[in-house]
């Protein structure tokens, strides 16, 4: 049976657009908008700078669950106002090491300002160390946030490929 390259052209463009839409939607369904990154940025220096205090060990109990529980709740709100619901994302290697990176480059921020910061007061120390580490994470979450979502968009092109190939 002949395949009119043309008509073939047409149905694989009449796919592309919609798709092309799904993927611009969760590309800004993965940023979350700036409420988000600025709630959790606040959040996180918050706890951070609290932590950094030499509170006692019911203190540091009491913070983090105070601050499971905000981030928790920051992040239903924002997946109940996402216009967008994706049922079967893939999430390939390349998102989880973006993830990966991002949690190692601040995890080792908070580290390194700690022993950069022990002969301060911890007054001093907690706040030094929580805008270090709030620094960083708000700088590479804006890469992360495009490798996460350029990922998923490759993804779903070669499945598309993949069918159109059949």
């Amino acid at each position: 049976m002949p395949v009119d390259a043309e008509q073939a052209w047409r149905d694989l463009q009449r796919i592309r657009v919609p798709q092309e839409r799904v993927y611009d939607e969760f590309e800004h369904s993965v940023s979350g908008g700036r409420g988000t990154t600025y709630g959790t940025a606040a959040l996180m220096w918050v706890f951070l700078a609290g932590v950094g205090m030499d509170l006692p060990r019911w203190g540091v109990g009491l913070f983090v669950a105070a601050y499971v529980g905000l981030l928790a709740l920051l992040v239903g709100r924002s997946s109940r106002r996402s216009r967008m619901r994706l049922h079967h994302t893939r999430c390939p290697g390349r998102m989880w090491a973006a993830l990966g990176a991002t949690a190692v480059l601040v995890g080792g921020t908070i580290v390194l300002a700690g022993h950069l910061t022990e002969s301060l007061e911890p007054i001093y120390a907690g706040p030094v160390q929580a805008t270090a580490a709030v620094t960083v994470y708000l700088l590479s979450l804006g890469p992360a946030n495009r490798v996460a979502a350029d990922s998923v968009r490759r993804g779903g092109e070669s499945a598309a490929d993949e069918e159109a190939g059949r």
